[in-house]
C-alpha cells in the first residue's frame, strides 16, 4: 500500500482535537529532561554494544526503520542491529522465536531490550515519548488497520518506548489478528485513561516485565 492509501487510511479515524495525552506539556517536558538523561548513562553500553555488533557481523550498528507516529506522520525509527538483514518493506516478517537471521548478540540485545535504547533520541526529538503505544512497521499498519477498524486511534498519541500494552504482557510478536487487537485495545485504554501518575506506574512496571516477559526474543 502506497503512502497515500495509508493517509486516507488514517484521516478519518484521526479528526477531531488530540487528546490530553498527545499535548500536555508536562509529559513532553518529562520526556526531554529523561531522555536527555538516560541517553548520557547509557552512552557506554550503547557504545560496546555498537561494537560488539560490527565485529560480528557486516553492516551498520543502527537500524533504522519506517513506523507510524503521531497524527499518522511517519518517522524512522532508532534501534541497535540484531539481524543480518535491514528490512523495511511490505513484505517485512516478524522475528520469530529461534530466528536464524538474529545474530548472537542480538539475541542478548533483544533479551535485554537494549536494542531498543537508541529511541531515547527519538524521544529527545519528539518523535515519540517515553511512554505510548509501541510503534509498529508501516507495512503492520497497513495490514492490521485493514482488519482492525479501531486501529488507527493507536495515532491519537506519540508511540512510547514502552506502553500500557507492554506492561501487561502483550509484546513480541503478532501472529494473529486477535493477538494485534487485544494490543490494540490496551493502547486505546492507555489513551483514553492517561495521566502522568500512569505513565509513572508503567515506568516502574517496564523493568520486572522485562525480566520475566517470555516474548522478548
Amino acid at each position: 500500500m502506497d503512502g497515500g492509501s495509508y493517509t486516507e487510511l488514517l484521516t478519518p479515524r484521526l479528526q477531531g482535537p488530540l487528546p490530553p495525552v498527545a499535548i500536555d506539556l508536562r509529559k513532553r517536558g518529562l520526556d526531554i529532561a529523561a531522555s536527555a538523561l538516560l541517553l548520557v548513562l547509557f552512552a557506554p553500553l550503547l557504545l560496546l554494544a555498537a561494537l560488539l555488533i560490527k565485529l560480528e557481523s557486516p553492516g551498520p550498528a543502527l537500524f533504522r526503520q519506517t513506523r507510524g507516529g503521531l497524527g499518522g506522520a511517519r518517522f524512522q525509527i532508532l534501534k541497535l542491529r540484531t539481524m543480518h538483514c535491514r528490512e523495511d518493506g511490505p513484505e517485512l516478517v516478524q522475528a520469530q522465536r529461534g530466528d536464524n537471521r538474529i545474530t548472537r548478540i542480538g539475541r542478548v540485545l533483544r533479551a535485554t531490550s537494549i536494542d531498543e535504547l537508541p529511541q531515547l533520541l527519538n524521544v529527545l526529538r519528539g518523535d515519540m515519548s517515553l511512554v505510548g503505544p509501541r510503534p509498529h512497521a508501516a507495512a503492520h499498519d497497513d495490514y492490521y488497520g485493514m482488519q482492525i477498524p479501531e486501529y488507527y486511534v493507536r495515532y491519537q498519541a506519540r508511540p512510547g518506548l514502552t506502553g500500557w500494552a507492554q506492561v501487561k504482557g502483550l509484546r513480541g510478536g503478532t501472529d494473529t489478528v486477535e493477538a494485534m487487537r487485544r494490543r490494540v485495545e490496551a493502547d486505546i485504554d492507555y489513551i483514553q485513561t492517561w495521566s502522568i501518575l500512569k505513565d509513572a506506574k508503567i515506568v516502574l512496571l517496564t523493568i520486572p516485565s522485562l525480566l520475566i516477559a517470555e516474548n522478548a526474543y
